[in-house]
C-alpha cells in the first residue's frame, strides 16, 4: 500500500503544513503503508490554459513536472493534500496543480482511492480549506476519511496536538482502504459526478477522443 502526501506551503522545511502531511504519513508508515511526500512548491507546475488536448489526447502539452507527480498519484492508493489558508483558499501552488487534473476528474481516475487533508491557519480558515481539499478528492472520485485543520495565530504550540490527530488521521487512511470502507454520502456523489461526466464525455465524444475510449475500455458506455 502506497500514501502519497502533497504539500502546497511555499514556507519549505519551516512549513507548519508540511509538519501535519508529515505527521499523517507517520501514522500511515506504523499501519503498513510505504509513504512519499512532495513538495509541490519545489516542482514546475504551469497554468492550465484550458487548450482540451488532454481531453482528447489523454497527455499535456505542458512540458514540466505534472506528468511525474499525476503518475505518482495514480500509483497510490492513498493521498494527503495540505494546504495554509490562503485568503479563504488554498495557496497558488497547489491550486495550480490541481486545475491541471479536469481529464482526471472526466476520467474518474482516483475511483477506489482514498484520501484526507490537512491544513493550517493564522487566524481562521483552517477547517473550510480542509473541506475544499477533500471535495476536489471526492470529485476526482476519492472517498475521504477526514481532515485536521488547526489555527496558529493565537496559539502557535496548538501544532502539536494537532499532529498528533494527523498521526491518527494516517493511521485512519490505512484502515479505509484495507477494509475498503465507504461512506453513504460520498458514494451519493460519485453516483452523480459518474452520470454527470459520462453525459459530458458522450456529448463531446467525436472531439474528446481519449476520454470517449477510456469511458468504453472501461466498460462504462458501449460503443
Amino acid at each position: 500500500m502506497k500514501i502519497l502526501g502533497i504539500n502546497g506551503s511555499p514556507r519549505g522545511s519551516k512549513s507548519q503544513t508540511l509538519r501535519l502531511v508529515r505527521a499523517v504519513l507517520d501514522g500511515a508508515r506504523n499501519a503498513g503503508a510505504d509513504v512519499e511526500v512532495v513538495d509541490v512548491c519545489k516542482l514546475d507546475i504551469e497554468y492550465c490554459s484550458g487548450c482540451t488536448v488532454c481531453y482528447e489526447r489523454g497527455e499535456c502539452v505542458k512540458m514540466d513536472d505534472f506528468a511525474d507527480l499525476y503518475e505518482k498519484m495514480l500509483e497510490s492508493d492513498g493521498i494527503v493534500l495540505g494546504s495554509p489558508n490562503y485568503i479563504n483558499s488554498v495557496t497558488a501552488q497547489i491550486k495550480t496543480m490541481l486545475d491541471r487534473m479536469a481529464d482526471a476528474i472526466h476520467c474518474r481516475m482516483f475511483t477506489g482511492k482514498y484520501g484526507c487533508a490537512v491544513a493550517t491557519a493564522g487566524g481562521s480558515g483552517a477547517d473550510e480549506v480542509v473541506a475544499y481539499l477533500n471535495g476536489v478528492l471526492q470529485t476526482l472520485g476519492a472517498n475521504t476519511v477526514g481532515g485536521v485543520g488547526v489555527v496558529l495565530g493565537g496559539d502557535p504550540e496548538a501544532i502539536v496536538p494537532a499532529e498528533g490527530r494527523a498521526y491518527e488521521l494516517g493511521e485512519k487512511l490505512v484502515r479505509a482502504i484495507e477494509n475498503k470502507d465507504t461512506y453513504p454520502e460520498q458514494e451519493r456523489l460519485h453516483t452523480e459526478m459518474f452520470e454527470r461526466m459520462r453525459a459530458l464525455v458522450m456529448a463531446n465524444r467525436d472531439r474528446w477522443h481519449h476520454e470517449y475510449e477510456h469511458w468504453i475500455a472501461s466498460g462504462w458506455i458501449s460503443e
